[in-house]
């Protein structure tokens, strides 16, 4: 739904989880107590571990009929999109009818109106193990090979050793991922392209499409290859791949 568009507008809920009221049979599940007596929750706390997920089908039912063609939405950030400004104003209108419906409230210090670029859900990197996350194969080249030095640190009953290939191997994949990805967004009116490579460690593959004489990649994927995956050598020595 990305292809094309050129107006963003970002709005975040106050307060998300609070906007939705506990079933009364249901706060004695809430319940905790302090020095002052037992409490309960009247709306849904931070912290439950199926609150994500229940203010996740809230927002898609309250915007249903919108997402993936006017805006997207991850729990409360929604994103409202157009091509043109007069589009993005008529999806912006139908987004916040549906908000209002549900009589939910937004944070109007978090909302960004009319912008040609945004942040949506800004990607962080934490510690060693962050970067090892195949969240981020698709955006750099080869991650897997680069990666294989720090994914050995992570195998069972090995002894930790950080050692020169794990230094080389964690500053290669930090610059990449923090130098802005070229990749675009992928036109279903054109045709793809699929490149594939295999060694005998991992595999990989790039998807890309022409625009013009230009060919943009759309993602990387790569993964090492585990174990029982791995190469088998015959008895005359050739190395065959699963």
């Amino acid at each position: 739904m990305l292809t094309g568009v050129k107006w963003f507008s970002t709005l975040d809920l106050k307060s998300g989880y609070w906007q939705v009221e506990i079933e009364p049979k249901d706060k004695e599940k809430t319940a905790f107590s302090t020095g002052k007596g037992l409490w309960q929750f009247k709306v849904m706390p931070f912290g439950l571990c199926n609150a994500p997920a229940t203010f996740e089908r809230l927002m898609e039912l309250v915007l249903t009929g919108l997402i993936g063609d006017a805006c997207l939405v991850y729990l409360d950030d929604v994103i409202i999109v157009g091509r043109t400004f007069e589009e993005h104003l008529q999806n912006l209108e139908r987004v916040l009818i549906k908000i209002q419906s549900a009589n939910l409230k937004f944070s109007p210090k978090k909302c960004l109106l009319f912008k040609r670029q945004v942040s949506f859900l800004g990607y962080v990197k934490l510690q060693v193990r962050a970067s090892l996350c195949s969240y981020y194969r698709r955006f750099v080249k080869n991650f897997a090979d680069i990666a294989k030095p720090l994914h050995k640190l992570t195998e069972e009953k090995r002894h930790f050793c950080w050692n020169e290939s794990c230094d080389i191997a964690f500053q290669e994949l930090k610059n990449r991922l923090c130098k802005t990805p070229i990749l675009g967004y992928p036109d279903a009116g054109k045709k793809f392209i699929a490149d594939t490579d295999a060694s005998d460690i991992g595999h990989g593959g790039v998807l890309s499409q022409r625009n013009g004489d230009q060919e943009i990649v759309i993602a990387y994927f790569s993964k090492l290859l585990s174990k029982p995956e791995g190469t088998i050598v015959s008895q005359d020595g050739n190395c065959l791949l699963w």
